[in-house]
């Protein structure tokens, strides 16, 4: 394969390989890699006509569909630089990445588009076009000559959450994800990937690990996609059967699902290799799974920040319990102690990263990207045993991992503040068996006002996506350090109930 300057080039290799192969199904929607590859010419035309200059931003606020895939990879060959962003976001939440961003053209669908008209019209100056509208269609259909394919500096631009409460948008160029991609094909033992496989892609592709570990990989080798827009254990083993689907990547809630359905293991019969991330696999719901199904589970370690995949233990050939695995190809890691130096076997410290995948640092700026030597300090704690197996212990700072989906919990905080009967909360994580982690709020009432859970939790329902919903404890008092700041530390101390 000839050297990858764009990610829409895997669309148009593999149809030129394999023109009549299946390259999607979605419902009663196949299209074949020379359909696929077609389409994306089609909108990458009708963008340029337009006027849409190298590296401007696209925006994409759109569920799994054959829609995304040939949006994305539309704006791409267009010279675009991509920001997929959560359907599920409210509009005020939109707004906010719209305008950090500087999105020139938003991508939508009927489902999405009264949000995404209120956060266009906040921020202004933001062209809407649905998928669902005639406009969209007659761009798949176009028959424009496509001038050669553009590149942009920057292919997308995923948002994650920051210390400060507020969403960055880590910048990933086209190499960043290429190289990812191309250090997960050269896994031969078992193949991540092969082109003969089908390929599930129910995970979320405006996230890092549904979009390049998902889509960008199955396109680099033809693998056949079978998408489902949301995940439903028992729906998605019949596709799972009925698709012959031989890949299953996933997150632990989905494996957690599946170990109850019935006839799970004739379902999924024909499958071959199963992956997990997003979030740590809790070690019941991986041995629950092999029981109901005979399958183990891959399990991995990545980032948004490193395109993403940093380990798996598809290197080492075979599951281990509690390891996120070893380095793949072309990325080294490094467990580094509080004095700089390589912590000894067994003892945790903090992960560096370096190697090709690394983000560019947060946008606009480079900010917060790899240090002078390419290392990538990512926050997380890790310690590795003496076979190279890596083990995480905690990750960054505060953060919550909710199925894969970074929550910061200021970002909650700011939200509850502003309800007038509070007097101050704190926001922490706690362990779910199924999500990996939830969201708890700890709300001190203001003196004299009745304040509910209930009411907290219809008030951040209006205000943040599903996925950011916390459990709400209403508490007489929250600890504090001597500077005046809420003592997060100790709130496990001072509620000893708290998981």
């Amino acid at each position: 394969m000839q050297p990858v300057s764009n990610i829409s080039w895997f669309v148009r290799h593999t149809a030129t390989r394999r023109p009549d192969g299946a390259a999607i199904r979605d419902g009663s929607t196949t299209m074949t890699w020379a359909q696929l590859d077609a389409a994306v010419d089609g909108v990458a035309c009708a963008l340029q006509s337009r006027g849409l200059a190298n590296g401007e931003r696209v925006g994409l606020v759109l569920g799994n569909s054959w829609q995304f895939v040939v949006s994305l990879y539309g704006a791409l060959r267009a010279g675009a630089c991509v920001v997929p962003m959560n359907p599920g976001y409210t509009a005020a939440e939109l707004a906010v990445l719209m305008a950090d961003s500087g999105v020139r053209l938003v991508v939508c669908n009927e489902r999405t588009q009264v949000s995404c008209e209120q956060a266009c019209g906040a921020v202004g100056a933001v062209e809407l076009v649905s998928i669902d509208a005639p406009l969209w269609e007659r761009w798949v259909v176009g028959t424009g000559d496509l001038p050669s394919v553009q590149v942009s500096p920057l292919a997308l631009l995923l948002f994650t959450a920051g210390t400060s409460g507020r969403p960055k948008g880590a910048m990933l160029t086209h190499a960043s994800l290429v190289a990812n991609t191309q250090s997960l094909c050269a896994l031969q033992s078992p193949a991540a990937v092969t082109g003969e496989d089908v390929v599930l892609a129910v995970l979320p592709m405006f996230h890092i690990y549904g979009l390049n570990t998902v889509l960008n990989l199955s396109a680099s080798v033809g693998a056949t996609l079978v998408i489902l827009d949301r995940f439903d254990a028992v729906e998605s083993a019949r596709i799972i059967a009925e698709t012959e689907v031989s890949v299953v990547p996933g997150a632990p809630a989905m494996f957690a699902g599946w170990s109850g359905v019935h006839q799970i293991r004739q379902a999924m019969a024909g499958v071959r290799l199963c992956s997990s991330g997003g979030a740590p696999l809790p070690p019941a719901v991986g041995a629950a799974f092999t029981a109901s199904t005979g399958l183990e589970i891959f399990q991995g370690y990545g980032m948004t920040e490193c395109a993403p995949v940093v380990t798996t233990t598809l290197v080492s050939g075979h599951p281990v319990t509690g390891s996120v695995g070893q380095a793949i190809p072309g990325v080294s890691v490094r467990i580094v102690d509080g004095d700089g130096d390589d912590a000894d076997d067994d003892d945790p410290g903090e992960v560096w990263i370096k190697g090709e995948c690394v983000f560019s640092g947060y946008w606009p700026d480079g900010a917060g990207g790899p240090d002078a030597d390419g290392w990538f300090h990512s926050g997380d704690i890790a310690y590795r045993d003496q076979s190279g197996n890596i083990y995480l212990v905690d990750r960054r700072r505060d953060m919550v991992l909710i199925n894969g989906f970074n929550v910061y919990p200021r970002e909650i905080e700011l939200v509850i503040e502003s309800m007038p009967q509070v007097a101050e909360v704190a926001v922490l994580g706690v362990p779910d068996d199924i999500t990996g982690e939830a969201v708890l709020a700890l709300v001190v009432p203001r003196p004299g006002n009745v304040l509910t859970a209930e009411l907290v939790s219809d008030f951040c329902s209006d205000k943040l996506a599903r996925f950011k919903w916390p459990g709400v404890r209403i508490v007489d008092v929250l600890p504090h350090v001597v500077g005046g700041k809420v003592a997060k530390g100790r709130l496990r101390e001072v509620y000893q109930d708290i998981p």
